[in-house]
């Protein structure tokens, strides 16, 4: 009997009646992100860009999730072919890529995404996981309803240009980065500066009026609900990692108060 993959990211962003929740897997443990999985969150964002993770342990990653209900996201290093091509053959359904500034640039990812004629993926079906070795029924003739496409603003160029990005055809949805934006404004580590906060509120309001879903990363719950109260259709609110070390600075600074004085607590 032919396997059925999952449903996108796409679909379940279509289906829900209140923003996507999800959380980051950046430690490249398949322990870990199990243990995120299992949660409850939306969606777990597996990175690819900023964390150790290989194409081994992306693999790892979305083996284990796949026994949970949430959706898997892998983001990956670059907008480049070869590596979502692979990243795409570990049978990640669900991807985002980041550093997205101009129409053209989407387009490049969507094309990444697409078998010939459509784009420039290179076929190796039969020997991947993504269409579970051939088991999966006409893989080929609809894989691309089998993968959703998320790029990432983070740059001002991206913000003046948000709504022309949003409107490539095959781009899924557009996902804000505060961080890098707000390097690229001149305010280095003030994701809540309210020019930053502007900024992405005007992606919101450029993607929403295009007619795609758009979200955002938060970590500060403050401004999680905001951008949520803003319409954002869904938002990244904490990393393993970065849970991991406050979790573990409380502790210090409960049991050793002198720990809480160390630069490592600070936030």
């Amino acid at each position: 009997m032919p396997l059925r993959l999952s449903p996108t990211f796409r679909a379940h962003l279509a289906e829900s009646d209140r923003p996507l929740i999800g959380m980051w897997a950046c430690t490249g443990s398949p322990l870990v992100t199990e243990i995120a999985a299992g949660s409850g969150m939306d969606w777990l964002l597996i990175d690819g860009e900023h964390s150790a993770n290989t194409l081994e342990s992306l693999q790892g990653q979305l083996q284990v999730a796949a026994a949970y209900p949430i959706t898997p996201v892998v983001r990956v290093p670059s907008n480049d072919a070869v590596a979502i091509k692979q990243v795409l053959d570990l049978g990640a359904q669900n991807l985002i890529v980041p550093m997205v500034s101009s129409a053209d640039e989407a387009r490049a990812a969507v094309a990444a995404t697409r078998y010939p004629p459509e784009g420039i993926r290179g076929v190796g079906s039969a020997l991947a996981r993504s269409a579970r070795w051939n088991r999966v029924e006409d893989y080929l003739v609809e894989a691309a309803q089998h993968v959703s496409l998320t790029v990432q603003i983070e740059t001002g160029a991206g913000v003046e240009r948000a709504a022309e990005i949003a409107a490539v055809d095959g781009v899924d949805a557009v996902f804000v980065g505060p961080s890098d934006l707000s390097a690229s404004m001149g305010l280095l580590g003030r994701q809540t500066h309210p020019d930053v906060v502007a900024a992405v509120e005007r992606v919101f309001a450029a993607v929403a009026a295009v007619g795609k879903p758009v979200g955002v990363n938060a970590f500060d719950p403050v401004a999680a609900d905001a951008y949520i109260a803003a319409g954002a259709d869904f938002v990244a609110v904490g990393a393993d990692v970065a849970l991991l070390a406050r979790a573990s600075e409380a502790l210090a600074a409960r049991f050793l108060p002198a720990a809480s004085s160390s630069p490592g607590a600070s936030y």
